[in-house]
């Protein structure tokens, strides 16, 4: 595990106080105090060397700051670049761009709802839920959809389908793979390198 002196050894304080604040935050409706968490968080995975998520999440921090219309910290950039270089190292090429590739495609909802999920009591039980080999294709496509933050209503305008027939899908999706909520779909999409 990569040592950071942001968190004075106290990493598990620091997962449960980010999650918190993500939730205050989520409850406040402030973007940007929410987009500065997603930054948090992938300092914390990376410190746990999830070098995946981190970089995803940092993909996604960048995105959402471009998307505003506001500059990166700069004093915090030497660090991300630090993790990010062992980062690179850890996952190789192609995985590092998946990572980034995911981190992008995701709105500040999954972002949010993401890090939520990574920072919560339950990350450990939930790291590994069911996969996805027992969906059909259109159920695939589906969850790619949820994890890329699409509504109910913005998912049946996509697939031309009604809305009680989505909600009867994702019933069928929650079944198959013990992810009861939206936050967990997108953990296994991410998982499954869906976005």
């Amino acid at each position: 595990m990569t040592v950071n002196p942001r968190y004075g050894g106290r990493i598990a304080d620091a997962w449960a106080t980010l999650h918190e604040g993500i939730a205050l935050a989520t409850g406040t409706g402030n973007r940007l105090r929410l987009i500065d968490s997603v930054d948090e968080c992938a300092f914390l995975c990376a410190t746990a060397g999830r070098w995946a998520e981190a970089v995803t999440l940092w993909s996604a921090y960048a995105a959402r700051l471009r998307e505003i219309g506001v500059a990166d910290v700069q004093q915090d950039a030497p660090a991300r670049l630090d993790f990010q270089r062992s980062a690179a190292q850890a996952l190789g090429p192609d995985r590092m761009s998946e990572a980034e590739d995911r981190g992008a495609a995701m709105g500040l909802d999954t972002v949010v709802d993401f890090a939520l999920l990574l920072t919560g009591t339950d990350r450990q039980a939930t790291k590994a839920p069911s996969g996805l080999g027992g969906l059909s294709a259109r159920e695939r496509e589906l969850v790619t959809l949820v994890a890329q933050g699409q509504t109910d209503a913005q998912i049946d305008g996509q697939l031309y389908i009604s809305v009680s027939t989505v909600r009867s899908h994702l019933d069928r999706i929650r079944d198959k793979t013990s992810c009861r909520r939206r936050a967990e779909l997108t953990r296994l999409a991410l998982q499954e390198s869906l976005v």
